[in-house]
């Protein structure tokens, strides 16, 4: 038997989509399991899908089919457990979530308000399994990847009387997608679980004075833990050469975009600022390579997007690879000449340009959010004033036009990330915070 306290890490599933917080959420339990700490990665809603080795446990909490029946239709809140089990295989939810799962958060007003309510929404049910679950399993510190699924959390502080701790990590982009009535109520009953809340990590000083405001807690029960990742992959890339990042042996310079297609996340701001780039000389050869999930909500966005890359005559000047597994991944970011996610709303911890500059490519970013943070640490790339499409394709050029420049960016970026950023400096600064709730 371990003689380490025992933590469970509840994490959120996303049906079929790459999700940038689970994995962080897989790369940190990873890493707390790896220095000897007693953690489980327990799936809520879907199983998770991750492009590392996937740590979660084969069991799903709060089943989004479960969740999704019991709001939809009274009769579910009642059925037998053995329905529940059936409807909580995660092979089940696999299958029927892998394209049809509706995460638009315009839509999941209502769901969203009534999980919040925990014991007293829809999904009471869910909320005394996921207490008799936890009493059978005995953890002695809870972590919940953010406050969304934090409803039951009065009730578990109830029944377990053990710590919790919630992650915050982007929950105001999804309360701030929700209609008016329903974002206003949301919010109200995030306020009523945070005092039960023990401890909130986050990733920036820019989020805890932002999510302290936004959620009105008191700034001494943030803890911040800067944000990490496995950089084992990326240990090859240490020694980038300069003909590397000089587009050597490949035809053109490239700007990368390796995120969610979605408004929020700024590929309209990017596609701005290359239809300006290219009506400039010099820059014939750029390209602009595109890679990330795209939801059925979100098709019409991006074909406008590709219409208006049509209208300005660069059809043959861009690519849309789709969502891409890791190793594919890991090559095209080595393709890159620069990377620039432009996101609408204020970033909350930006895993991609961990991921860009532990590569070796320098990244243009905007002035806002996690951003200034860090390339203020890293040292791997410029700032941008946001929404200004003139100066984000300046910017780009400029690092295009300068391999110099661009070669000091990238080696000063991704030496920070290797030393500073990986996972065990994360869990590392994780388990210190886990230590005083303890």
């Amino acid at each position: 038997m371990s003689s380490q306290p025992k933590i469970i890490y509840l994490t959120a599933g996303a049906a079929g989509m790459f999700c940038g917080s689970c994995m962080h959420d897989n790369t940190l339990a990873k890493a707390l399991a790896k220095q000897g700490w007693d953690i489980q990665l327990v799936p809520t809603y879907t199983p998770i899908r991750t492009d590392e080795s996937d740590f979660s446990v084969d069991h799903v909490l709060f089943g989004g089919l479960n969740v999704y029946l019991q709001q939809k239709i009274p009769l579910f809140r009642y059925l037998p457990a053995v329905f529940d089990r059936f409807l909580d295989n995660p092979r089940l939810i696999r299958r029927v979530t892998a394209k049809a799962m509706d995460t638009d958060a315009k839509t999941l007003g209502s769901l969203a308000l009534s999980m919040l309510k925990g014991a007293n929404g829809n999904q009471r049910k869910e909320v005394r399994r996921m207490c008799r679950w936890l009493a059978a399993e005995k953890p002695d510190l809870l972590i919940f990847t953010n406050v969304l699924i934090g409803g039951c959390i009065e009730t578990i502080k109830k029944e377990l009387g053990i710590p919790v701790l919630v992650t915050l990590q982007g929950d105001d982009v999804f309360l701030d997608s929700l209609q008016p009535a329903f974002r206003e109520k949301c919010i109200e009953q995030v306020k009523k679980i945070a005092e039960h809340v023990d401890g909130f990590i986050v990733h920036t000083e820019f989020f805890r004075d932002y999510m302290s405001q936004y959620f009105d807690i008191d700034p001494a029960k943030f803890r911040v833990t800067p944000l990490g990742l496995d950089v084992s992959e990326f240990a090859h890339l240490l020694e980038r050469s300069s003909e590397a990042n000089s587009s050597s042996g490949r035809a053109g310079r490239t700007i990368g975009y390796m995120a969610r297609l979605a408004p929020e996340k700024g590929l309209q701001h990017l596609v701005d600022a290359f239809v300006i780039l290219k009506q400039r000389a010099g820059f014939e050869d750029v390209k602009l390579r595109i890679a990330g999930w795209l939801g059925p909500q979100n098709k019409d966005f991006a074909n406008e997007l590709w219409d208006r890359l049509s209208a300005a005559g660069l059809d043959d000047h861009y690519e849309y690879l789709g969502s891409i597994e890791r190793s594919e991944k890991l090559k095209l970011l080595s393709e890159f000449d620069v990377l620039s996610v432009p996101t609408e709303f204020k970033e909350p911890k930006g895993l991609y340009v961990l991921e860009a500059l532990a590569t070796g490519v320098p990244v243009v970013q905007p002035n806002h959010g996690a951003f200034p943070e860090l390339i203020r640490d890293s040292g791997g790339g410029v700032l941008f004033e946001h929404g200004n499409h003139e100066q984000l394709a300046d910017a780009l050029g400029e690092l295009l036009s300068d391999i110099a420049k661009r070669n000091a960016y990238a080696k000063t970026g991704q030496q920070y990330v290797h030393q500073h950023r990986n996972a065990d400096s994360m869990a590392t600064t994780t388990a210190e915070v886990i230590k005083q709730y303890l």
